[in-house]
């Protein structure tokens, strides 16, 4: 087994775990929180009777990552380490893995599943583990699955249920919760420690080595004049202006400045009162303008050429799907534009001056004879992929030597990425055949790259946290940390009230820090039946929401052309994952599209083709089919893709959680029965 040495202050942050307590260890990214909890680990599994040690981690690709680089390396030789995540077998027997390993390392969600999962081979207590370490605990609030599982631990020790688990959380930034005076900040950090039951832990005596060992990286602001003239954004705005006037906008509907989240905001709750109103011109209106408005935030931060084939993209999609009158006008408003907005973001002269900045603050670091690796962070999956085709195109960052590559989440989709790729891109990266990611926030934590010399915060408003996160991946000397902004832009306000969060961080921990610990104690104490009271208080109103109707008395219609297709009891769940449409007769309402292709395997099914409304003209994606235990071809709905008709009006839903019916199970013994009771018939 390697031997594990620790700097001092990480040796000062350990001592308590080290006596059985239960901690937070708060140390800035690079400071070797990882590299604490493995010693951790290995004092616990070496004098502890029947020791039993789960890493949680928030991302997959964190699972390989802490196996290979940390647990694996220093535990392995004397230990019987499993890595489990959404990509391993393991997972469906999670219970039995848990039994013959001594360490486990897996995503949060897997662990959950296990405590409520009532299959023998797939179970797990709380009580069969003795050492439980989060990785990024500051995650561990509100409905985060870090915290469901913590709440379990919660009402054990308020019920004087035992034994529990020692918990070792780890985090370099526990935020302020988005309060502004050290009060509040104090009791959000104090909600953290409460729903870790943990006292929090920092560098005192040795906090000058930790700052000699973590450099902090030169923070600049690359700051660009705003474009003189904007003809092509003046344009859209011009187009939206007539959309506004056809829709005949109620008396009561104002509408924000275009351009902006708040005017995303204000159409999409437009479109849903189109829906709710069965007025299908201001819904598609209102789905048209967000449209246009996602193009003029394109326009702002990236290319103009980016904003337009956007929107020629959505058009391109819409041109088959035309109803009515409403659909008429709008398509034939982008076509009649369409050859002048193309000829507007062709012309230089115009070009977003963001990008300019943004190459001059690469090129500032990177060259062909300077060894540089850097993480440009960007907002949406979209920008990234736009972002790389222009640094891909830019002759001079070409000459530069960047070798750029995407790094996003991890899911389904054209602009997602699978979890092999993901992984193969963090590889690719820590030994140097790419040089730059382009990425969304799932790098801003856990990422070990200590080489890294550059960060790049280019169009993005966050929190405080994922600042701090975002800096801490600029780990090597003189390491650069900057952000690419508009002069006076909402960017840079915010990056400067997140510097005066992160000092009132520092503020509060300190200040819980100096509390007794019988003052601690009873203010935990306090937070948590709180919590679990306001817990249960939730989990009936769901309840109750949930069978506010009768799923016979729920019409589902097409969200596009309002066509009536389906009723609440036609829906059931499989897996507590996917609803599933069971009545026969809902073949009839939608066609066939191309295979889904996830990109990864699954115990019990697979996916399908995607399914379409086939009313007219309509095309509405409505999700796609799944093969369920090879045997039952069943479409899978999306109930963003839908409105329902219930007895107090039309609504609509963002996911199936948020209906008020109930869906009952699937069962597949008695499909299995209707199916080959049909075949004999």
């Amino acid at each position: 087994m390697a031997d594990i040495e620790l700097y001092s202050y990480q040796e000062e942050v350990v001592e308590r775990a080290l006596t059985g307590e239960n901690i937070i260890i708060w140390l800035p990214t690079g400071g070797g929180k990882t590299r604490a909890a493995v010693y951790v680990a290995k004092k616990h599994l070496e004098t502890k009777a029947n020791a039993k040690v789960v890493v949680l981690v928030n991302k997959v690709h964190l699972v390989d990552q802490h196996y290979k680089k940390e647990f694996g390396p220093h535990l392995g030789d004397r230990n019987r380490i499993s890595p489990v995540s959404g990509e391993s077998n393991e997972k469906d027997f999670f219970g039995l893995v848990m039994q013959n390993s001594d360490v486990v390392i897996c995503t949060a969600q897997i662990l959950y599943n296990a405590l409520t999962d009532t299959e023998e081979s797939k179970h797990a207590e709380l009580s069969d583990i003795t050492l439980l370490i989060i990785d990024e605990c500051h995650h561990t609030h509100k409905e985060s699955v870090y915290n469901k599982i913590m709440r379990v631990y919660v009402e054990k020790k308020l019920k004087r249920e035992r034994p529990l688990p020692q918990i070792l959380g780890l985090t370099a930034s526990p935020g302020t919760g988005g309060s502004k005076t050290l009060d509040k900040a104090v009791e959000h950090v104090l909600q953290i420690c409460a729903n870790l039951d943990s006292a929090i832990v920092s560098a005192k005596t040795y906090e000058p080595e930790l700052k000699q060992k973590v450099p902090r990286p030169v923070k600049r602001f690359d700051i660009v004049e705003k474009r003189p003239k904007d003809p092509f954004g003046d344009h859209l705005k011009w187009m939206m202006k007539l959309i506004q006037e056809y829709m005949n906008l109620p008396p009561d509907v104002k509408l924000r400045e275009c351009g902006t989240q708040e005017y995303e905001a204000d159409v999409v709750i437009l479109e849903r009162r189109g829906v709710g109103e069965d007025n299908r011109l201001l819904a598609q209106c209102a789905l048209h303008l967000r449209q246009y408005n996602d193009a003029l935030l394109i326009n702002d931060t990236l290319r103009m050429m980016d904003a337009y084939r956007t929107l020629e993209q959505f058009y391109i999609t819409k041109n088959a799907t035309a109803i009515d009158g409403t659909d008429y006008f709008l398509l034939g408003l982008f076509e009649e534009n369409q050859v002048e907005l193309m000829n507007l973001a062709s012309n230089s002269d115009f070009e977003n001056p963001n990008m300019a900045q943004l190459e001059s603050t690469l090129l500032r670091q990177f060259g062909p004879d300077v060894q540089s690796r850097g993480i440009l962070f960007s907002k949406t999956r979209k920008s990234t992929h736009c972002l790389k085709e222009w640094v891909s195109s830019n002759s001079a960052l070409k000459a530069a030597g960047i070798r750029a590559a995407i790094l996003t989440g991890a899911g389904n989709g054209i602009t997602y990425m699978t979890q092999n790729e993901q992984a193969d891109t963090i590889r690719r990266f820590r030994e140097g055949s790419l040089n730059l990611l382009i990425s969304t926030s799932v790098a801003e934590e856990g990422l070990d790259i200590s080489e890294c010399n550059l960060v790049v915060r280019y169009g993005l408003l966050t929190n405080e946290i994922a600042q701090q996160q975002a800096s801490g991946r600029a780990r090597a000397r003189d390491s650069q940390y900057s952000v690419v902004a508009q002069a006076g832009g909402r960017e840079v306000r915010r990056e400067l009230i997140n510097e005066h969060l992160e000092d009132l961080t520092g503020k509060a921990i300190a200040h819980i820090q100096r509390l007794s610990s019988r003052d601690f104690s009873v203010k935990i104490t306090e937070l948590q039946t709180r919590a679990v009271i306001s817990s249960k208080i939730e989990e009936k109103k769901k309840t109750e929401k949930k069978s506010r109707y009768l799923a016979s008395n729920i019409k589902l219609l097409c969200r596009n052309c309002f066509k009536v297709v389906a009723t609440g009891s036609d829906i059931k769940l499989i897996d507590n994952t996917h609803y599933i449409n069971v009545n026969p007769e809902f073949k009839n309402h939608y066609k066939f599209g191309e295979q889904v292709d996830i990109g990864k395997s699954f115990e019990d099914w697979e996916p399908g083709r995607i399914i379409s409304c086939n009313n007219g003209n309509c095309n509405k994606n409505w999700g796609y089919e799944v093969k369920y235990k090879k045997v039952a071809i069943l479409p899978n709905m999306a109930i963003k893709n839908f409105a329902m008709d219930t007895p107090d009006g039309r609504v609509t839903a963002k996911k199936w959680k948020d209906v008020s019916f109930t869906v009952e199970e699937f069962s597949f013994e008695e499909y299995c029965k209707e199916l080959l009771s049909d075949m004999l018939d």
